[in-house]
């Protein structure tokens, strides 16, 4: 399985915690980026196989990066990570190109199989 991510939130203790989890489970973190633009630089460097995004962040927030991070890596699912994923519509999100939207919301026990499930689909 493919197991490369880019990590993409302007809160670097949220960066470090992913890291941590997705480390735990085997996956390798190609790159990190603290908001969409420094992500969109970042991307065609390190083309990762999957691409955890925050939604809010300044500079560029992540419906915004989005579009511009599926530009070069059409096949690469992202997976958006917010506090607001209760209201963030699938409307809103799919057309940004974003495979799914997660809670950052307590446990992010969810993440993982997520991850797994679209690297195997994107594979």
């Amino acid at each position: 399985m493919r197991n490369s991510i880019l990590i993409v939130d302007d809160n670097a203790s949220i960066r470090q915690m992913l890291r941590a989890v997705f480390e735990a489970d085997g996956f390798t973190i190609v790159g990190e980026a603290a908001n969409g633009v420094e992500a969109v630089h970042l991307v065609s460097t390190v083309k990762p196989d999957l691409i955890v995004l925050d939604l809010s962040m300044p500079v560029m927030n992540g419906l915004q990066a989005a579009p511009l991070l599926r530009r070069g890596l059409q096949n690469v699912p992202i997976i958006l990570l917010t506090l607001y994923a209760s209201v963030l519509p699938a409307e809103i999100a799919k057309p940004a190109g974003i495979a799914a939207v997660l809670s950052k919301d307590g446990s992010l026990d969810k993440l993982i199989p997520t991850a797994k499930a679209l690297l195997s689909q994107a594979a």
